[in-house]
């Protein structure tokens, strides 16, 4: 089935979500990724990029496909290309969501494109998320999903870029399957190319456990909440490369001259770019 012929009536179509900002999830995510913060209260400003704590799919588990996502169709089209991954996206910051928020999603399919790569088939698909809370505009995200061919034995290895071996501010991170567990477990991610060892070699044909792009990208967004003067207010990013619990990484940034922007990325244990990213404070 063909973008252009089969997946065009998927654009367009819409779905709302509510939820409130719960205390525990903004608690346990800080654990996660090892930040040391007081105990939220209530009214409490979260950090940017932690709306993905909420407005989780919860599919029972008869509904669930054989990579753990819920099965193709419904809200995004049914895509039969077998792997799905997070490519990127644009995040802008309206308003911090604050704990005990109300909270509603509205979500939006803006596109869908077929393509053929290196590897053969690709799928992107490109949803708009639209959070507000209590009423206010809080977010505004632009979330591009990849669906591509299954991986053959003689596939070219990826192109890889080598990024910077030096940045403004950098942080090293050891992704230890517990840490992608958690993770998982926090945004309600039943993807097995992060848990389960087995799937991601025998049937994706990795090496090791994956570590999530949304992940990552709070990691780049929290590298510049700890050095940045003011707060992020757009990132775009994109994926480049898989990133495995095998390997250290590291988080890295470096600013403009006037402390208006700043380049992001994280790099794997080769030192190559997996995630890239600018910034606009």
């Amino acid at each position: 089935m063909s973008a252009g012929t089969g997946y065009t009536q998927w654009i367009g179509r819409r779905m709302t979500a509510s939820d409130e900002a719960a205390r525990w999830p903004v608690e346990a995510l800080a654990a996660t990724l090892d930040i040391t913060n007081p105990a939220p209260r209530k009214g409490d400003a979260l950090p940017p990029g932690w709306h993905w704590l909420y407005f989780l799919e919860a599919k029972p588990a008869s509904e669930l496909g054989p990579d753990g996502h819920p099965r193709r169709g419904g809200f995004l089209p049914p895509v039969a290309l077998p792997r799905r991954m997070w490519a990127g996206g644009r995040l802008a910051f309206h308003e911090p969501l604050r704990v005990g928020d109300e909270l509603t999603k509205d979500s939006e399919i803006v596109s869908v494109s077929e393509k053929t790569g290196k590897t053969g088939a690709l799928v992107f698909v490109t949803v708009r998320h639209t959070v507000h809370a209590n009423g206010k505009l809080a977010v505004v995200e632009d979330h591009d999903i990849v669906y591509r061919e299954a991986a053959k034995p003689g596939d070219a290895p990826a192109q890889v870029r080598l990024a910077p071996s030096s940045a403004s501010w950098r942080r090293d991170i050891a992704p230890d399957p517990v840490l992608l567990f958690r993770f998982s477990a926090l945004t309600f991610n039943g993807h097995r190319i992060h848990y389960d060892l087995d799937y991601v070699r025998d049937e994706e044909h990795y090496p090791g456990l994956i570590v999530h792009g949304p992940l990552q990208t709070m990691l780049m967004l929290e590298l510049c909440r700890a050095h940045a003067p003011r707060p992020v207010r757009k990132l775009d990013y994109r994926a480049h490369h898989p990133v495995f619990h095998t390997e250290r990484f590291t988080v890295s940034g470096s600013t403009d001259a006037a402390g208006n922007r700043a380049e992001v990325w994280t790099a794997n244990g080769a030192g190559a770019y997996a995630m890239t990213g600018t910034v606009e404070f």
